[in-house]
């Protein structure tokens, strides 16, 4: 390799010294190989989803609240793309694989606020795509429709929707009649009524109330982090619609949306208005624990070739109680028509449907390289130290001091692994942002190494032009190394600051042993709380939990970074049953003896 070449290939940077980036032409040269290690198209995705968030509140921000959110999502499918409606965004995204979306803007008209589109109600029907609002009594809204939404042109499918509705869904069944769900209250039940699309789609027929909480026998509708010390009563929101071989199921999220336990639970029933009966296995979608938590307030829907899935809204409330995220779960029903989400590893990388997938997660079984490694930067701001940076815990984040080019962000894996994904969670810190952007980027480039003086470029984003908050990126092929730097070439707004740069893949040596003496203990005295207790795995990193009210059906999942966890979320006139694995970055161990509780 000649002098030239060898430039092209990597830059060198002592042990503690800031970066010298590479010039750009050098960039422009090793640009090509660089696409030959980056996966172009994955077929794995990880959660959160990285879409191009839109920055809230838009007036009188301070530096302590000025952040990325959305929630409250509806995706429906229509015409074989798939279309993602939140709130706040002005405007919607569309896919054709989920593994890539694209941003459509349309500034729906809001007569009340500043949201244009809240918490919304959308539903893919013979006449097209629908998409209502949440709106108040005080005012009125449209009820949107269009044809193509990929172009962005809607009409009023009416004037004035007949009624005042919060957390709208909307539903069209197979024989053509149409019904609104609502509610978000911890005080009234969620609501539903027939329409007359034939009419304007007026109120037709009683308002029927359909479902309350009960706090004294579903654990995981208590308030609180881990349904716990709860400074409010729950609140029942986010109502949804599906219909599997002729039954109903009408979700409802609760406890609260800014809390780790936010989930969706489902009743079924016979016809579209009840009456409904609580499913055993609830909350069917749920993810209280792991990098990012929350999966409550979703929707249900299925993809071009007939999979399930539910996307739902994912907590980091620290800049703001409302500062949330998207994620999405493979789901299923299976043949006794239990509604189910998998959130097993559900913020690790899974792989995209490409066709009609069998009951099975797509879990890849890369496990994580990254967790408490060593770390070092360029520069640290005061209270922002690397250590935020690999913690699995979002809502913490290491910053440099400001964005300039070259600031950068450096792990130790601790010894040669097969890396093969990456995620970038940058944050938002002292950021300047509001409202929708465009034209905006993220650019940045990652260096690996395996003696911490060569470095080798292995994913450059020197070209990207859009906003990245959550990157993922997937490799051609497993790359062994020890060291990887990010390295900050463009910021939108605020420091180089992340939340997690997290690593997958596996590192060499034996999979853990299985867990022994793993104990669950009910409390007697209020059966919506147990402790589970086990005995630590040598090389262990963390411990994947299944549980559920059937043993050959654990529904449920934790993901747990300790030897104990108390559970303060289950029904109380339920058996449960409960098996645990180890997680190591060398892989899985197998299942535990399924224990149960009665």
């Amino acid at each position: 390799m000649s002098e030239r070449e060898s430039e092209l290939t990597y830059t060198r940077c002592d042990e503690d010294n800031s970066f010298n980036s590479l010039r750009q032409e050098a960039v422009a040269d090793c640009f090509g190989n660089t696409q030959n290690r980056v996966k172009e198209n994955a077929d794995t995705y990880c959660n959160p989803m990285n879409l191009d968030y839109a920055f809230v509140p838009k007036k009188d921000y301070s530096l302590n609240n000025a952040h990325r959110s959305s929630a409250d999502p509806s995706c429906q499918l229509l015409d074989g793309k798939l279309y993602l409606f939140s709130t706040n965004q002005e405007g919607y995204w569309v896919s054709e694989n989920m593994g890539k979306w694209d941003f459509i803007p349309h500034l729906f008209k809001s007569n009340f606020n500043e949201d244009q589109v809240c918490a919304p109600g959308a539903w893919a029907g013979k006449n097209g795509m629908f998409l209502l609002p949440s709106f108040t009594d005080q005012v009125s809204m449209p009820l949107y429709q269009s044809k193509d939404p990929s172009t962005g042109v809607w009409t009023e499918a009416a004037k004035a929707f007949p009624l005042p509705v919060w957390d709208p869904s909307l539903f069209e069944d197979e024989d053509g009649k149409t019904y609104v769900y609502w509610g978000s209250s911890n005080l009234y039940p969620l609501k539903g009524v027939e329409l007359d699309p034939a009419n304007q789609f007026a109120i037709k027929g009683q308002i029927q109330e359909l479902l309350r909480l009960h706090t004294q026998i579903h654990g995981w509708e208590r308030f609180g982090d881990d349904n716990q010390n709860g400074k409010l009563d729950p609140f029942i929101e986010g109502p949804w619609m599906s219909k599997f071989k002729g039954r109903y199921y009408l979700q409802y999220a609760a406890p609260g949306t800014e809390l780790n336990v936010y989930g969706d639970g489902v009743y079924t029933a016979d016809s579209p208005l009840g009456p409904f009966k609580y499913q055993a296995h609830n909350p069917f979608s749920w993810k209280p624990t792991g990098f990012i938590t929350g999966a409550g307030h979703g929707s249900t829907f299925a993809d071009k070739h007939g999979n399930l899935w539910h996307v739902g809204s994912s907590v980091i409330s620290q800049k703001n109680t409302f500062e949330r995220r998207l994620s999405m779960f493979p789901t299923y029903v299976d043949g006794e028509g239990v509604l189910h989400t998998d959130t097993s590893f559900g913020d690790y990388p899974h792989k995209l449907a490409v066709e009609k997938r069998e009951e099975d997660s797509g879990y890849t079984g890369w496990t994580l390289l990254s967790y408490n490694k060593k770390a070092w930067a360029s520069e640290s701001k005061e209270n922002k130290d690397t250590a935020h940076a690999f913690d699995e815990n979002i809502k913490t984040y290491w910053s440099a001091p400001n964005n300039k080019e070259g600031q950068f962000l450096a792990v130790d894996l601790g010894k040669d692994c097969d890396v093969r994904a990456i995620q970038v969670n940058y944050a938002d810190d002292e950021a300047r942002l509001f409202g929708k952007q465009h034209g905006l980027s993220h650019r940045y480039q990652i260096l690996e190494s395996k003696d911490k003086s060569v470095w080798n470029l292995l994913v450059d984003k020197s070209k990207n032009d859009k906003e990245v908050p959550h990157d993922y990126i997937e490799l051609v092929e497993p790359v062994s190394t020890r060291y990887l730097k990010l390295v900050n070439l463009e910021m939108p707004t605020g420091n180089f600051a992340i939340g997690d740069l997290r690593v997958f893949g596996q590192a060499p040596g034996p999979v853990p042993e299985a867990v022994s003496d793993f104990k669950v203990e009910r409390n007697a005295a209020d059966r919506r709380d147990a402790v589970l207790n086990w005995q630590a795995v040598d090389g262990a990193y963390a411990y994947e939990i299944a549980f559920g009210v059937e043993p050959e059906k654990l529904y449920s999942s934790l993901l747990v970074h300790d030897t104990k966890y108390n559970l303060h979320s289950l029904n109380v006139d339920s058996s449960y049953y409960f098996r645990i694995k180890a997680v190591s970055e060398t892989g899985i161990s197998k299942p535990s003896t399924v224990i149960s509780i009665r």
